[in-house]
């Protein structure tokens, strides 16, 4: 179970007719009761914010942070329409809570697709009632609202933490786009935990840095980039302490899943950058690692070449000392004090052609460390994306 696993929760998923083979692509989390629940959000930091992206911010903001009910579509981004495309964000906003006679800004909104392209209101709109007719809080019910904001996804993506006496649930879809900086797709999560909107705001901004803000796959920032929060307070309260380790392991669980799905990609990549002047420019130059498409490629080779490793840890704009660096695979040291150093070729060998591999970086300044969760660059990313997708 994911975002129905938590008390006071119920969710679906269908089709309205946004994608033309008539798949799944849409999915409705809501309240129980009807009544408007707390609710924490972080989102892109792309100035070519989607429309649902401002509507939902909107209602936010008019509500003081609390909500009934999410709308989430896939297939189209509604993203780069302009005012219409606002006005079709509120649309379906309004539609759905007339049909579960909610206020309209109680109801966010995300969507996920193609960017550019009007969205589809009137030949779709009229999908939404039979879909909404299905709502429930079993494990079904959950997986087919997972299931409907898939894109390129190839699995649904759920995770579920049961505390001492609350539940974190979540569904996710990301495959591509995926950059540091917020969230980097969408991502719904729902607790019968008490928790005030303060608490959740701090909590949730937390776990999005630890997990969400490590990863990369192809540096895209996305402009529909949400992650929401929703607190029904079933459960009571709760130790906060223990709820943000919740928390922050279900967007953990996500932000791996979105790295094991992630479009083209054959390895998934756990880079460590320790010794650095600062936490700050370990996760500056793991992230200019990450992002370099050289390095990428050399995964997908399953090559070791040390040497663009450390080019892009030079040329990340920290500290660094050429006779101090080191490089490792799979905690197999390649390169030391900046220079090759002997060692046994064939564990490398064999560690590089697993699914997971890990580099870990040491530049020996100092005490400052960072994690990054990044994919090779494979031929599959090329195909889905040479055209639009």
């Amino acid at each position: 179970m994911s975002v129905t696993a938590a008390k006071g929760f119920r969710a679906t998923g269908g089709s309205m007719g946004i994608k033309p083979t008539g798949k799944s692509d849409v999915a409705i989390v809501t309240t129980a009761s009807g009544k408007p629940v707390a609710v924490a959000g972080t989102f892109t930091t792309n100035k070519a914010a989607a429309a649902p992206v401002q509507v939902t911010k909107r209602h936010l903001e008019a509500t003081g942070h609390q909500a009934t009910t999410v709308i989430l579509t896939s297939g189209n981004a509604n993203a780069a329409t302009g005012a219409e495309g606002v006005v079709h964000a509120m649309e379906l906003c309004a539609t759905v809570a007339r049909a579960l006679e909610v206020p309209p800004t109680s109801v966010l909104i995300c969507q996920t697709g193609l960017i550019g392209i009007p969205f589809p209101l009137e030949a779709t709109i009229g999908g939404l009632a039979p879909v909404l007719q299905t709502l429930g809080n079993d494990e079904d019910a959950g997986t087919r609202a997972a299931e409907a904001i898939m894109t390129t996804d190839t699995f649904d993506k759920q995770a579920t933490v049961v505390g001492s006496n609350f539940t974190v649930g979540a569904m996710a879809k990301g495959a591509a786009m995926l950059a540091p900086n917020m969230a980097t797709m969408l991502c719904c999560i729902t607790t019968d935990a008490d928790v005030a909107h303060v608490d959740l705001e701090r909590i949730l901004r937390r776990a999005v840095e630890q997990s969400f803000n490590r990863l990369l796959t192809d540096g895209a920032v996305s402009t529909n980039d949400t992650v929401l929060l929703l607190a029904s307070g079933e459960a009571g309260h709760v130790d906060l302490q223990e709820f943000e380790q919740a928390v922050t392991s279900v967007c953990l669980d996500m932000a791996e899943k979105m790295a094991e799905d992630a479009e083209g990609a054959t390895k998934v990549i756990h880079l460590i950058v320790k010794g650095a002047a600062s936490d700050e420019e370990a996760h500056a130059a793991a992230r200019n690692v990450a992002d370099s498409l050289l390095v990428k490629c050399s995964f997908n080779g399953e090559d070791p070449y040390w040497g663009r490793v450390v080019s892009e840890l030079a040329t990340a704009g920290v500290a660094f000392d050429i006779d101090r660096v080191s490089v490792a695979y799979g905690g197999t040291v390649v390169c030391e004090a900046g220079i090759a150093k002997t060692h046994d070729v064939e564990v490398v060998k064999a560690h590089m052609a697993q699914r997971h591999v890990t580099l870990e970086c040491n530049l020996n300044l100092g005490i400052g460390s960072a994690t990054m969760l990044t994919v090779d660059l494979g031929h599959g990313y090329i195909d889905e994306n040479r055209t639009t997708s």
